[in-house]
C-alpha cells in the first residue's frame, strides 16, 4: 500500500521537528547574553564605588543638615514618589522622583549651577516607619540611589542626612497634608 504525501502535513512534521530540535539545542547551548548599548551595569559598578568613596564625609548630622538648608542656593532635595512627597516631606523641600530623573529634568529642578549644595534624605532617615516614610530594606535605602543618580548625572556636590530623625518633632519642620500619617 502506498501512501500519499501531504505537504500541510509534511509541514507540519517538519516544523514540529525543528521545534523540538530548536528547543533541545537551546537547553545545551549557552548563549550571549543580550547587548543594549543603554544600559552599562560594570559603568554604574564603578560610579557606585566612587560614590561609596565620597559618600562617608558626605553624612551630616541633623543639625549641620538643617542648617545648610537655611543657606541660601542650597536645595533640599526629597526623591521619593510625589505621593510619598505630598502626604509630608520636610519643609523647603523641593520633589523630583528618582525615577524620574533625566539630565532635562534635574537642570529644570537644581538650575544650572552644577556645584550648587544638595541635600537630600530619604525614607530610612525617619524612625517612624509609617506612611509616607516606610522603612526601606538598608541596602536599598533610596539615599543611596539618589546620591549615585545625582554625581552620575554631574552633580558632585550632594551631602545626605547622616541620621534618623523622628518627623514629629518641631526641629525636623516636617510639613504635612490633610492626607499624610504625619499630621
Amino acid at each position: 500500500m502506498r501512501m500519499r504525501s501531504n505537504p500541510v502535513s509534511a509541514f507540519i512534521l517538519c516544523a514540529t521537528l525543528l521545534a523540538i530540535g530548536t528547543t533541545l539545542s537551546a537547553r545545551t547551548m549557552v548563549l550571549p547574553p543580550p547587548s543594549n548599548p543603554q544600559i552599562d551595569f560594570p559603568g554604574f559598578v564603578e560610579l557606585a564605588a566612587t560614590v561609596q568613596g565620597l559618600r562617608q564625609d558626605r553624612l551630616l548630622p541633623f543639625e549641620t543638615f538643617q542648617a545648610m538648608a537655611a543657606q541660601e542656593n542650597v536645595l533640599l532635595l526629597d526623591a521619593r514618589s510625589a505621593e510619598a512627597f505630598a502626604q509630608g516631606h520636610m519643609e523647603g523641600a523641593v520633589n523630583l522622583p528618582l525615577p524620574d530623573f533625566t539630565a532635562e529634568s534635574l537642570a529644570a529642578t537644581i538650575g544650572p549651577d552644577t556645584d550648587r549644595p544638595i541635600l537630600i534624605y530619604c525614607n530610612n532617615n525617619f524612625v517612624n516607619n509609617v506612611a509616607p516614610v516606610v522603612r526601606k530594606m538598608v541596602t536599598l535605602a533610596l539615599n543611596i540611589q539618589t546620591m549615585i543618580n545625582l554625581h552620575g548625572y554631574g552633580y558632585p556636590n550632594v551631602y545626605e542626612l547622616g541620621e534618623a530623625v523622628d518627623f514629629t518633632e518641631p526641629q525636623v519642620r516636617w510639613v504635612a497634608s490633610e492626607r499624610g500619617n504625619g499630621d
